[in-house]
């Protein structure tokens, strides 16, 4: 009987490691970020970044397109560098964080294409959530100094700010943002 339950044991063990583990995204280590850049007047870009958030993923190298990610974004900690346009941000005219507290990004699948992932999910900003697809690349993964393992990723997308409710008119040039995204995690 003794045999039976090691061999259970064992099999458990070894089916756990064939499938993905689960990470928690550094944001607190200020190794991960969601950044945006955004046409201004078509002559250059604003840039900028999301400070306040937090998620998951489960990630396997063997097969990524198990893989999956949730991501809860506090809309009112953008941060363009200048207080009075992250004032004007955060107001009605754009992301108003009064009324949209929460923005979230939660995965739906996700394709292997050659050396990159497409992600697939739903993402919720200015109350309206639509489906996007953020394209992936791993950075690397391994070992890190403190005794822990580590997996980073860096994707990008472009939404319409129109298919997301906001519609102040910035000129034909700015009708879409670019989001830039570096994410780290930590096996949990």
């Amino acid at each position: 009987m003794n045999k039976t339950l090691i061999a259970a044991a064992v099999l458990s063990l070894s089916s756990s490691l064939a499938h993905g583990a689960d990470y928690v995204i550094d944001s607190k280590g200020a190794h991960a970020s969601i950044n945006f850049k955004i046409q201004h007047l078509g002559y250059s870009w604003l840039t900028g970044r999301f400070n306040d958030f937090d998620g998951q993923f489960s990630y396997d190298a063997d097969k990524p397109e198990a893989s999956s990610i949730s991501v809860n974004i506090d809309p009112a900690s953008i941060d363009t560098n200048h207080a009075e346009r992250d004032k004007h941000l955060r107001s009605d005219d754009f992301l108003h964080v009064d009324k949209f507290a929460e923005a979230s990004f939660v995965s739906t699948k996700v394709v292997k294409d050659g050396d990159e992932l497409d992600v697939h999910g739903n993402l919720t900003l200015h109350g309206v959530t639509k489906p996007i697809v953020i394209e992936v690349e791993k950075v690397g993964e391994g070992k890190d100094p403190w005794g822990g393992y580590r997996v980073g990723f860096e994707g990008e997308t472009r939404i319409a700010l129109k298919d997301f409710g906001i519609d102040y008119d910035l000129g034909p040039a700015s009708t879409h943002v670019e989001l830039e995204l570096h994410i780290e995690g930590v096996r949990k």
